[in-house]
Order: structure tokens, then sequence, then C-alpha cells
């Protein structure tokens, strides 16, 4: 917290703090409207874990699902999203629902941004759901258009943990693809200036509005004034230690698939320091990762085979559910987890991000490799009648076809991943395999506490003039749901804009 009656190193119409899909989304909007919008992003590289990410998009009702058919629309999202988060935050839900089109329309409209739909089922059985879900993805994007602001967009996540960058020959996809894009319509404008390396410490205030920022950079402080408002998207705290602590919040800062270094709550904290509230801090976009020889997670998904067990030797879930789903079941139980699989699978019976091998991850004994069940259980502590017993009734599930015990593969989503086929497999066939799980997470899901409009309310429940917020910097209008893959990057993307928006109409 500072006062803003000192000289500024900059001015800007626009701050924006952080630079995931929703942070470039609201910077795009800014500079496109001829506003002068500056990017801060505290590491060297954009993108945060949106980089990291598949890049699925949940912005219902619009007309890349128009263009593929599959009989999406505004009210079939609404009727779903009320089925499952009810109208505690409708105010939320009907601005989203209404700026969805819009926005797409906007980016579509860039030369740089093209979209298209991929089948993902939508998470709940509920009313609206549709069984190859509404998300879309952005098209791959060649290297050489980006050219020399390729270096900036975060690498894979195993590149990146490995210290290395994009492999020059093939072209950004997922969500590399998506920050390249921004990235590249932000450039296009002449508008948008991205400083990376640019830590935001605090907020500076005239009169009770926020009017900029102050950041740590290599060559010391700098004062950034925003003439317009300043948008926090930052990301969450997931990677502080000491606030997963004190929130609540299940897994650990060891944990998360967030990049090293980043999301640790700055944008939060400074925040709260001039006057704002805050809600949900223990809620996460909770995810299973499996071990890998780093010690660091691998977000995992669409099991296939094997079953997982806790600390008791015994199932305890569906362990096909959606992975946010799983994520809560983890939380509820007892470790340790194992993932047990055989010879059959051929490595994880299941996808992972980054990748794993086998060989590479018995060899480090980060799984562990038996000839027999009482073999694995003495190898993982767990207790071997308990283990044995459970394999045993998993098999005579997968013999009938019916999970007796947690229905897994009668949901569209249980079979999307094994191609329609039955996801109960048994395990029977040596080797077998016992590889540990984690609660991980995509992020902290709570934070400062917004109006439709994306603006910072304080302690009473009114704005505080001059800030903004979207994305894990705020807290989710879903709650403690996940309704389907990229809801956290659309409504991101969508509330970020609607900030921009709201900043274009003020005076300041």
């Amino acid at each position: 917290m500072g006062n803003a009656g000192e000289s500024w190193d900059d001015e800007y119409d626009v701050v924006v703090a952080g630079s995931g899909a929703g942070a470039m989304a609201g910077a795009l909007a800014a500079a496109s409207a001829g506003l002068r919008t500056a990017v801060l992003e505290k590491t060297g590289v954009l993108g945060g874990t949106s980089a990291y990410s598949g890049s699925a998009i949940w912005l219902p009702g619009t007309r890349v699902q128009e263009r593929a058919g599959i009989g999406d629309s505004t009210e079939g999202a609404r009727t779903y999203l009320r089925a499952l988060i009810g109208d505690d935050t409708a105010a939320h839900r009907e601005a989203f629902l209404e700026t969805a089109p819009e926005l797409v329309e906007f980016l579509e409209k860039d030369p740089a941004i093209e979209f298209e739909f991929q089948p993902f089922p939508d998470y709940y059985d509920a009313p609206g759901r549709l069984a190859m879900g509404r998300s879309f993805v952005p098209l791959p994007l060649p290297a050489e258009r980006l050219g020399d602001l390729a270096g900036l967009v975060r690498p894979p996540v195993d590149r990146d943990r490995a210290g290395r960058g994009h492999s020059a020959s093939k072209p950004l996809v997922q969500g590399r693809a998506l920050i390249g894009r921004l990235l590249l319509a932000i450039t296009a404008t002449g508008h948008g200036t991205v400083r990376t390396r640019t830590a935001l410490t605090g907020l500076l205030t005239e009169k009770g509005q926020v009017t900029g920022v102050t950041a740590a950079t290599a060559h010391g402080p700098v004062r950034l004034r925003a003439r317009r408002g300043v948008l926090l998207a930052a990301g969450g705290f997931e990677s502080s230690a000491a606030l997963r602590q004190e929130r609540g919040v299940p897994g650990g800062a060891g944990w998360t698939m967030a990049p090293d270094g980043a999301n640790t709550g700055d944008a939060i904290t400074a925040a709260t320091a001039v006057g704002a509230s805050t809600g949900l801090l223990d809620q996460a976009w909770f995810c299973p990762g499996v071990l890998t020889p780093d010690g660091l997670p691998a977000f995992t998904l669409g099991l296939r085979g094997g079953l997982i067990v806790d600390g008791s030797g015994r199932r305890f879930a569906n362990e096909s559910l959606p992975y946010d789903q799983m994520g809560r079941r983890l939380a509820a139980a007892e470790g340790p987890f194992y993932l047990v699989f055989d010879a059959r699978s051929e490595g994880l019976p299941a996808i992972s991000v980054p990748p794993v091998r086998l060989d590479e991850q018995v060899a480090s004994g980060t799984w562990i490799q038996a000839g027999t069940l009482e073999e694995l259980a003495a190898k993982t502590g767990l207790p071997s009648g308990a283990l044995t017993a459970t394999v045993e009734r998993f098999n005579g599930f997968a013999e009938k076809g019916v999970d007796e015990d947690f229905h897994r593969g009668e949901d569209p989503y249980d079979l999307f991943f094994s191609g329609g086929r039955s996801c109960l497999a048994a395990v029977a066939e040596p080797p077998y395999y016992a590889a540990e799980i984690v609660l991980s997470d995509l992020g902290t899901k709570g934070g400062l506490r917004t109006d439709p409009d994306g603006r910072v309310l304080d302690t009473a429940g009114g704005p505080v003039p001059g800030l903004y917020a979207a994305g894990n910097t705020s807290a989710s209008f879903t709650g403690p749901v996940y309704p389907g893959p990229g809801i956290p990057i659309g409504s991101a993307m969508a509330f970020a804009y609607r900030a921009v928006q709201d900043m274009r109409r003020s005076n300041t």
C-alpha cells in the first residue's frame, strides 16, 4: 500500500498483473481499444499455469460451438450451471453467459486468434450437460509466426522444469498456442507492453482510488501509473506453503502444478492491504498427481485402467471421476495413495502432464514393481490381505463389467478416455506396479471478491475504485464446483474482458 503522490517511472492507462489467459485477454481488450497497456509478469516467461494447460476454454453459446453443430446454447449452459451451483452467484453467472459470445467474437476478429471445438465431456450428470462438452481450443501456432516472441512463452511443463525452452521444430500447441496467439495480437495493436521479471509488490492509492502499482525489477523498484485501472490476474497462492496452511487448502505447495517461482499470492496480498475483501480461500481446482523422480507431480486424468487404493489398501472412489472430483475424494481420505496396475497397461493407464515413462519411473524408485500382489504390498507398506482382496474384488467387477462399489464406467466421462470401451480392466498379469498418487491442484480458486464487472470489493461490499481482478486472483463464481473443462480459463478471460469494458466506461 502506498500513496501515489510521487513521481512515476512510467505511465499507462491499464496495468495488468499476470500473464495467463485471463490477464492476456484483458490486456488485449485494453490495447485493442487504444489504451496504453502494460502486462507485468513476475517470472521470465509468459503464461503461468495457462501455458501448461490443455487450453480447453469453457465459454458457452458462442459461434465456435455453432460452427461445430453440437447443439450448445446459452440457455443450456444456464440450466447446467444453475443445477450445479444454484443462484447464490446468479449475477456473476449471467454476466459470464452474456459475455461469452461477445468475447469470442471480439477475439476471433483478430487474425492471430483461431479456435475450434474439441470434444471433452462436461463433468457432472446434471440438466443441461453436453456429453461431448462445449469447450474449445486454440489452433496450433507455428513458432515462425511468433518469431523472436516465441522465447517469451512458457515452454511445456517437462521442458520448463528441466530449464529448456521450446522445441524449435514444433508448433506451439494447447496452452502455449493460446498464450502465443494472445501475445501476437497484443503486440500487433502497438499499444501493449510486456514487462517480464517485474513482480508486483504493492498498490498505490490517491484519495481512496487505486492509481498505480509498485513492482520489483532487476534494476530496482518501479512505480507505474494506471490511469484507468489495475487488473490483478496473477494466479492464486497455491505455491505459498504458509498461505495454504493459514487458509486450510488441502494438498501442498510442493504438489501444485504452478510454475516454479509463480503464484505465491502477491496480488491478493497487495489488494487486501488497500481494503479488499476475500472469499473461498480454502478452495482449489484439485486433481490427482502422480509423483515423478524429481518429487514433483504430473497432473493425472483420464484413468482407463488400474485402481487407486488408500493407506488401508482399499478403493475409496470411482478412479475415473473428473479430476477435481477425484482430488476431493483424495482430500477426504487417508493416504498414502497408490495407483495399482499391471503389465497389460504398458505404462501409466492414464494421461499425465508431463508424460511419464514406466522404465524411468521404475528405475528411479518412484514406482514400485513386484512379481506378486503380496510383494507389492510389502514394498509399499500396504496391508497385504486388504490389497489382495481389493484387487480380487475389482477383478470380479471387471469380469462382470459392473463396478458394484463405485459405478466406474457408467458415466460418459469415464468412457471418454477409454475410447468407449470398458474402463474396468482386471489387474491380473504380473509384474504389478504401484505409482504413488498425491493431491495436486491446478491452482487455488479463492481470492478477491468481485462484482460481475470484475471490480474488487472492499470489506463493506462496495468497489475499490480503480481495482479489478479475474482468474484465480479472484474468488470463483462456481464456488467449490468445477463444472467442465476450461471453465477456469473461460471465466478468467470473460471477467478480465468485462473489467476492461468497465475501465473504458470510467472517467478516471
